[in-house]
């Protein structure tokens, strides 16, 4: 699956969250540019769909069910993929969810889950993989914030928290690694209105008569300068750009892949 190019030949990635949606558009993109990908998920049917998406072009792919707010599971996925694979030179921090509703009536229990998802298992990805990065000589971190890091919006609070604590947990995490003279590089990708799952989750107390699902079409024509929908490979190519040596000299940076959103 390696093409011409071979952006990342030789590297080793972690794609969390990489069953489904922009994970799994990570792992492909990243695999078919020479990367040997361990992709980790909950979801163990899809996530061995993708590893075979990857195997039948000629890539090299595997498959852990992982819990990212486990750190036992993060101790496990690291040693494995150390293990087999020989090294981490990439985390993409990918695994994530979104848990909508006025800030009133929120359950602390889906705040605290969805904190748990979001940031505390970019935290123990980072924690785990950076020793494994400095036995491998490099490494180049990924965390998936969102526009909604950027900017707040109404009824997406407690995901607003999550996605601006991956943000700035970025930058602080970056500027430790090059005051430390790690060769890490730590940077935070920013997706807009993206054509995945999650536009059919946000607001789970609306479930029973079907209106916690929100037309993506309609609110990119209302609000994306652009009027398109993006995809998960736009964001793929972005976090390919980061994970390859041709961004070396960025780090603790964000890129923001919204269609002009949050201009």
């Amino acid at each position: 699956m390696t093409s011409e190019q071979g952006r990342v030949a030789g590297k080793v990635a972690i794609v969390t969250g990489g069953a489904s949606g922009i994970g799994h558009s990570c792992a492909l993109r990243l695999a078919g540019e020479g990367a040997s990908v361990m992709v980790t998920d909950i979801q163990d049917d899809a996530g061995a769909e993708t590893v075979a998406a990857i195997q039948d072009k000629g890539g090299v792919a595997e498959f852990l069910h992982h819990d990212v707010t486990s750190e036992s599971d993060w101790q496990s996925v690291v040693a494995a993929t150390m293990a087999s694979m020989g090294g981490v030179h990439v985390l993409v921090n990918n695994a994530g969810i979104g848990i909508g509703g006025s800030i009133v009536t929120m359950k602390l229990a889906d705040w605290q889950r969805q904190q748990a998802i979001n940031l505390d298992g970019v935290f123990l990805g980072i924690k785990h993989c950076i020793p494994a990065m400095q036995e491998s000589g490099s490494g180049s971190i990924i965390n998936m914030s969102s526009v909604a890091g950027l900017k707040g919006s109404a009824n997406l609070a407690a995901y607003n928290a999550t996605k601006g604590g991956v943000r700035i947990f970025t930058k602080g995490v970056a500027l430790e690694c090059a005051q430390s003279g790690w060769p890490i590089r730590v940077n935070s990708v920013h997706p807009g209105i993206i054509d995945t799952p999650i536009w059919t989750k946000l607001n789970p107390e609306f479930q029973k008569d079907g209106s916690h699902i929100i037309d993506a079409n309609a609110l990119v024509r209302a609000v994306v300068p652009t009027g398109v929908l993006g995809t998960p490979l736009d964001i793929a190519n972005g976090v390919l750009f980061l994970a390859s040596d041709d961004s070396s000299y960025i780090t603790g940076t964000e890129l923001v892949i919204d269609g002009g959103l949050s201009a």
